[in-house]
């Protein structure tokens, strides 16, 4: 079955009527001027690739998904009125948040672990998950932005993530890390509120930095015409239950509310790198 699988070369083909779909959209009718994505939320696998060669166990460990980030981004949908964009896919099958050209998009081993389905691809079969997994996504992102344009007023645009309290025998100590590029329109105040709060550690552009530009969906959704946004990326630990999640999303709510309904956010930012 892995075999068919890897000479795929449609979407079709790689996906089956048992399958789930490439994304989730929640609460697809919100109101608000907010677009939510979560580009490493799902587990799942098409059924042609079986598990890829791995032990079903290893679909709970972060080099699947973002743990905790889907409940995350629902909350913050709910609070909001938002709409939310959710990847379906085990970001093993294909990373939505990786240039289709990258050699981190459909990853052959992923922190000391080898993908044995993942292993010798043929081009046909990368297209194939590209068009299964990857373009719905994102179209269904564009799409989402689009409806909440309104004039020169535009939508802000959320991505939400979560990384591993350790990496490479080095500690993270960062409970939240607040990421962002040239336009600190919501990523100044937010973290100005967050840090605020003594009992909290929260990580300005840490533990990544989102000037690397070593992404996707931020990079092209937002950057290229200025949408106002930031990347919250959550310390896996800190929301790995649905409760944990909420605790974090109602905190993070609470601060981003007064801000976002600022009018000078929900314009093209029109700074020295990037003119809206």
């Amino acid at each position: 079955m892995l075999e068919n699988a890897t000479t795929a070369t449609s979407p079709e083909l790689l996906l089956g009527p048992e399958d789930p779909p490439a994304f989730e959209l929640f609460n697809e009718d919100g109101k608000a001027q907010i677009v939510i994505c979560s580009d490493h939320a799902g587990r799942a696998v098409p059924r042609a690739l079986a598990t890829l060669g791995l032990d079903a166990s290893e679909f709970d460990r972060h080099i699947a998904l973002d743990i905790g980030a889907a409940d995350v981004a629902r909350r913050l949908a709910e609070r909001f009125d938002a709409p939310a964009v959710l990847a379906g896919y085990s970001r093993l099958v294909i990373d939505c948040n990786r240039p289709l050209d990258d050699h981190t998009s459909v990853r052959v081993i992923s922190d000391g672990t080898v993908i044995p389905g993942n292993r010798n691809l043929a081009p046909e079969a990368l297209d194939a998950r590209a068009n299964a997994v990857f373009w719905p996504y994102h179209r269904a992102i564009a799409a989402t932005i689009a409806a909440r344009r309104d004039g020169r007023r535009c939508p802000v645009i959320l991505s939400i993530h979560s990384y591993t309290g350790e990496m490479n025998g080095i500690r993270r100590p960062w409970q939240l890390g607040v990421l962002s590029s040239w336009d600190r329109r919501i990523a100044d105040p937010l973290l100005a509120g967050l840090q605020a709060n003594k009992d909290l550690s929260i990580g300005d552009n840490k533990p990544y930095s989102g000037r690397d530009l070593y992404g996707y969906t931020i990079e092209t959704h937002a950057l290229p015409v200025g949408l106002p946004n930031v990347l919250l990326e959550f310390r896996q630990d800190e929301i790995d239950t649905p409760e944990k999640a909420r605790i974090w999303a109602d905190r993070v709510a609470d601060i981003l509310s007064p801000i976002l309904e600022r009018p000078d956010v929900h314009v093209s930012f029109e700074g020295d790198r990037i003119n809206g």
